[in-house]
């Protein structure tokens, strides 16, 4: 079953919330945070981005970064920038992207599931990202970035969720990338106990981007339950601040690869050598955005390809092996580009489907690049195969749009120490 709890949510006032959202602390860097809080006193990346505040050079994971986080969160609501909500309540977060639209349920989800697996996961996580997530929540008493879940859509849920908009929302406006984000309380105690009741017979979430997020939580739950001797299960702590959405409204896009060099190949070298496992074809009509499953794109040389998996190249009935950033890893960057582990080798890294294929034409025409692949993007239900199978996708295998704003809801979590 599924624990979903109502909290008392830390929210922007009405009048600054569009203003004080942000996007999450985890795609942007120092720099480009810089500039949007230089002309925003009230961004919430004064929080989750601390460092805009510090000096240029300043080590992001530094204590100083923390406690300057915990201050600008006390300093938002000592300004009342951020009010708590009177008393638990669920929220309903609405985004529109273009034509597509998703709806989910902020709620606080219990860690116990997530440590016993009702909550599945996908991916493995990095110690120092993990680490760096135990210390801001360590540090600020409060999640400040929700998790994002999903679950096999339920007509019923569905039905609910839409009566929770039948009201005003209480924040309804777009952000500068043109997405719309709308936020709902629900209050009544009735709906909130049907929610609850309706998720409990759900029998599964599943993560669909959080991983650090979800474990730094458990890890600091943890530490608080040793320390606390009268822990009754009920503290905030033992919950973690999620955003649930229905399988079906998830969009995935692509997430695709550049890599340094060529591994001491000459391109042609290269290209003889990805001909063995794969059909190239140069495209005569430019970017290539692959639109069926095993099929690439490969920019080198101010040249486009379209590469296509060889038959017997790759395990049809493994949930893993089948997905094409397996394909791409095993047949290519594994044994042509000697890139053994994408987690952390530092030759290769990753772009989010949304900045196109110019983005990618553009990193390898700088010559920072050698190469450019583009991918197929995976579906939500080859995530959910994998979780349900117990197994571990490869790094960077989905990238989710849109982002979820940080700040629509914050959930405090007062720790023991």
């Amino acid at each position: 079953m599924a624990v979903l709890k109502p909290f008392r949510g830390l929210r922007p006032v009405q009048e600054l919330a569009s203003q004080v959202v942000s996007p999450p602390y985890d795609v942007l860097d120092s720099e480009e945070a810089r500039k949007i809080t230089d002309n925003n006193k009230y961004s919430f990346l004064r929080v989750t981005k601390s460092e805009v505040d510090l000096p240029e050079n300043i080590d992001v994971h530094s204590p100083v970064v923390y406690e300057k986080a915990a201050e600008n969160l006390q300093k938002f609501i000592g300004d009342r920038i951020l009010v708590q909500d009177e008393k638990p309540c669920f929220y309903i977060y609405k985004q529109k992207m273009g034509d597509h639209t998703q709806v989910g349920l902020v709620a606080a989800a219990s860690v116990n599931e997530y440590q016993n697996n009702i909550i599945k996961k996908h991916e493995l996580t990095r110690p120092d990202k993990e680490q760096d997530r135990v210390d801001h929540i360590t540090a600020t008493e409060a999640q400040t970035g929700a998790v994002f879940l999903t679950y096999k859509a339920e007509q019923t849920l569905n039905e609910l969720i839409e009566e929770c908009m039948n009201q005003a929302p209480v924040y309804d406006f777009t952000t500068e990338d043109g997405i719309s984000h709308t936020l709902y309380v629900v209050a009544e105690d009735k709906k909130i106990q049907v929610i609850e009741n309706a998720f409990a017979k759900i029998d599964f979430l599943y993560i669909a981007d959080g991983h650090h997020r979800s474990a730094a939580a458990g890890r600091v739950a943890d530490l608080c339950r040793e320390k606390n001797a009268n822990h009754t299960g009920n503290e905030e702590y033992n919950t973690f601040l999620t955003v649930i959405f229905p399988h079906d409204m998830m969009y995935i896009m692509d997430y695709n690869r550049v890599v340094t060099d060529l591994n001491g190949l000459s391109p042609n070298e290269f290209i003889e050598k990805v001909a063995e496992k794969f059909d190239i074809a140069e495209s005569p009509s430019g970017a290539v955005k692959p639109n069926d499953l095993h099929t690439f794109g490969m920019y080198i040389d101010n040249t486009w390809y379209q590469l296509t998996a060889k038959p017997g190249t790759f395990t049809e009935d493994n949930p893993v092996e089948v997905l094409d950033v397996s394909i791409l890893q095993n047949n290519l960057l594994n044994p042509i580009l000697a890139i053994q582990d994408p987690r952390t080798d530092k030759r290769i890294n990753f772009v989010g489907g949304i900045r196109g294929m110019a983005e990618l034409e553009r990193l390898v025409n700088s010559k920072k690049y050698a190469v450019a692949f583009s991918m197929y993007a995976t579906s939500i239900e080859q995530l959910m195969d994998i979780a349900d199978a117990g197994q571990i996708m490869p790094p960077k295998s989905t990238w989710f749009e849109p982002k979820l704003r940080d700040a629509m809801v914050v959930h405090l979590t007062p720790l023991i120490k």
